[in-house]
Order: structure tokens, then sequence, then C-alpha cells
């Protein structure tokens, strides 16, 4: 098929993407004017007093997020159980605020029309040609390309953060043990963990700040340390948070429990290391066969045989 066949499609989807990008800023920048009107219409709240007032990078990317908010919900999961998998997935990559699916599921919709204009734009008007596949075919990769990335971007953020929660975490614990047996509350010792560690233990850091401050606006302990072991998705910080939770239920001593946490995840640790010695060996064979023998095999064997073929041409 000729690629002039196209061009009419492809116009036809510039304009209307174009058309409905100025629709949108213009309805955002009149929803903005209005509730500026009405803001000064009545007078200010004591929260809208105490709250300082956005800044000016805030205000130049307001309409920029509305507008990824609005195409965000092309892909908006239909059931309550997806949204909240979602938002707990973006939880445990760090990004915590109420709109943060909404973006997130635009940013997904732009980068598939992205890379579906890349394709069109490759493979039917400038006619590029690439082995392995038909041109439909490197058009359905990049698509595909174009709808996961946003995805495995957020795998890899989730990963390292989780990854960091993992390596600091016995050390928190250490410290959080001897804060709480040398009389310290739990509030009091996580607080103290988080001005220890706030340098070199960043992730955990904010993740106990932020328990505190969920703990210093009232709301119960059980209910904290939940959202702390979800929030993070560390299975490690589960497991404190629920043994916490059993010794604050039955009241037992907190300081006890946190000494058998820290020892079990010694144990948890050292097996995990020798699991990945013993693996050590298998995952050799791999580079050895494939890069190394061949080496050695050239170097033992070469000479022999460069002797061998000159005895049969002198015979």
């Amino acid at each position: 098929m000729d690629s002039m066949t196209f061009m009419p499609i492809i116009v036809f989807v510039l304009i209307v993407v174009g058309i409905w990008t100025v629709l949108s800023m213009l309805s955002q920048r009149n929803s903005r004017a209005e509730e500026r009107l009405k803001q000064m219409a009545r007078p200010a709240s004591l929260a809208e007093i105490e709250v300082p007032s956005k800044t000016s990078k805030e205000r130049r990317f307001g309409g920029l997020k509305k507008i990824t908010e609005d195409m965000g919900t092309i892909l908006k999961p239909t059931t309550e159980l997806e949204q909240s998998a979602l938002k707990i997935r973006l939880a445990n990559a760090g990004f915590r605020s109420e709109s943060a699916a909404s973006v997130y599921l635009g940013l997904r919709f732009a980068s598939l029309i992205a890379f579906t204009l890349l394709a069109v734009f490759l493979f039917l008007i400038l006619g590029v040609k690439l082995p392995f596949f038909p041109m439909y075919g490197w058009m359905a990769i990049y698509i595909g390309i174009g709808f996961y990335l946003p995805n495995i971007v957020l795998w890899y953020l989730r990963s390292k953060r989780q990854e960091a929660i993992f390596l600091t975490l016995p050390d928190a614990l250490d410290l959080l043990v001897v804060c709480v047996e040398s009389g310290l509350g739990l509030d009091a010792g996580m607080r103290k963990v988080t001005d220890e560690m706030k340098d070199h233990a960043k992730v955990i850091s904010e993740e106990f700040s932020l328990a505190n401050f969920q703990l210093q606006m009232g709301r119960p302990r059980r209910e904290v340390l939940h959202d702390l072991g979800v929030r993070t998705g560390v299975d490690d910080v589960r497991s404190l948070a629920a043994i916490l939770i059993q010794a604050d239920r039955f009241g037992s001593s907190i300081a006890q429990a946190l000494r058998v946490q820290s020892d079990s995840m010694r144990v948890r640790r050292r097996q995990l290391a020798e699991e990945k010695a013993a693996k050590t060996a298998v995952k050799l064979i791999f580079p050895l066969v494939l890069f190394i023998f061949p080496g050695i095999f050239v170097v033992l064997v070469g000479p022999a045989a460069i002797q061998i073929k000159e005895t049969m041409l002198k015979n």
C-alpha cells in the first residue's frame, strides 16, 4: 500500500489532536479564572490564610498536569480493586499524591500516542525498512513499547526504592532497638531514627517521618503501622509492622519484639547470602562455556594443531 493513502488519515488525526489540546487548554484556563474570581468574591478561610500560595513552578506546570490527568481518564481502571492496586504500586515507587494515578495514566496514554505517531512517520511517511519483521510488525512493536514503557519505568523506580529500604532497614531497626531499650517510646525512637539516618538513608527516614506525622495527627498506631507496611511494599517492613501491631494489641514488650525481629532479619539475610553463594557455581557455567573455555582451547590446542598441520604438509 502506498504511503500517500494514509496521508488524509494522518492529517485528520493530527488536526483532531491539536483541536482537542487547544480546547482543553482554553477550558482549563477558564476554570482557573472562575476559581480565582470565586476566591476573590468570598473572604478567605483560616486554612487558606495558613497555607502558602503556590509557587510559580507549580502554577506554570499546573495546566500540563491538568491535561495529563484528563488524558489519563481514558485508561482509568474500571474496578476499585484495580484502582487500589495501581495506587499501591505508585505508593511503592514513592508517588503518594491523590492525582498520581491520573498523571501516570495520562503519561501512559501520551507515550502511546507519541510512539504511534513516530511509527507512522517512520514506516508510512518515510518508508523506513528494517530487517527481521515486516513494516506492520515493527509498527506493532513501536506501539507496544509506547504502551508499556511507563509501566517499565514505574517498575524500575519501585524496585530501586524497595531495594534501598531493604538495604537500610537493618541499620534502622538496630538503632530503633537501642532507642527503645534505652527508655524511649516507639514514636520517639522512630523520630530519633529519622534524625540520625536522614542523610544516608533518605527513603526509610522519609517513611518513618510520614508515620510519625500520622501518629501526631491522631491516627491509631495500628492503622499507621499497617499503612507503613503496605506503602513500602517490602516484606520485612510488613512483618515488622505486624509484630509491632501484635505487641501493641496484647501489651507485650515492644523492645523484645523488635529484638526478635532484628534477630530473625539477620538470619534471613544470612540465608539469602548463602543462597546467592550456592547459585554462583551454576551461574558461572555459561560464561565459562561460552567465553573462557573457547579461548583456553585455542591457546592449548592451537600450537599442537599448527605442528600437526606442518608435519602433514611435509609428509
